[in-house]
């Protein structure tokens, strides 16, 4: 069973792939995870991701294809995987094709940016201990103080407004196309993102169970 799993930055993707992964016994595959262990052990595509991202460059299309073409290869992945942040533009998908990849299920978890920038724009993390907290969902027993340590809890910056705001046009702009690419091809299916995880799965399981 071979997955992508597409969706905004903070539609849940990442939690969603660990409890799929876990169900079906197949790897996760992240980018950026993917990038890092290439970097780890020093392999050929690796070696050349590490030239750009030491010139404080993009890592270029074709590097991350390579290095995601070589992870596709290993034995974990015979039986399927998912796809998480890969592919993020209209050219990479062309390239996932092209390399005869076969992808079975392409599921867009949708949630719409007001909901996104409320869910992210209110997490907070104990800058000690590093438990997670959330002004609306999650909050503290006393406010901006860690239940855990005490420590004093604060904002990441991938989590400032504009920052969420930014990383969303983005989506829009370089990822969102794929969702009107793989309907042409058939493949797509739209979840609708909720706050609940065991719901989000559950209408994700109704896709690969029919």
């Amino acid at each position: 069973m071979n997955i992508i799993l597409l969706g905004a930055p903070g539609a849940g993707k990442g939690t969603q792939a660990a409890v799929l992964a876990e169900h079906y016994n197949i790897p996760t595959i992240s980018t950026g995870n993917i990038i890092r262990e290439a970097l780890r052990t020093g392999t050929e595509m690796g070696k050349k991701a590490k030239s750009y991202m030491d010139a404080g460059q993009l890592v270029p299309d074709d590097v991350v294809i390579g290095i995601v073409k070589d992870r596709l290869s290993q034995d974990d992945c015979k039986n399927g995987f998912i796809l998480d942040g890969f592919p993020r533009t209209i050219p990479q998908a062309e390239a996932l094709d092209k390399m005869g990849v076969n992808i079975e299920y392409v599921v867009d978890i949708e949630v719409s940016d007001e909901r996104i920038i409320n869910r992210l724009s209110g997490r907070r993390v104990c800058q000690d201990c590093g438990r997670p907290y959330h002004l609306v969902n999650l909050k503290p027993k006393t406010e901006g103080i860690c239940d855990a340590c005490g420590g004093t809890l604060v904002q990441r910056k991938d989590d400032h407004i504009d920052t969420i705001k930014n990383r969303l046009e983005i989506y829009h702009k370089e990822t969102e196309p794929l969702v009107d690419y793989y309907k042409k091809q058939g493949k797509l299916s739209v979840v609708q993102g909720s706050d609940s995880v065991e719901d989000t799965m559950a209408d994700m399981m109704k896709v690969f169970e029919a």
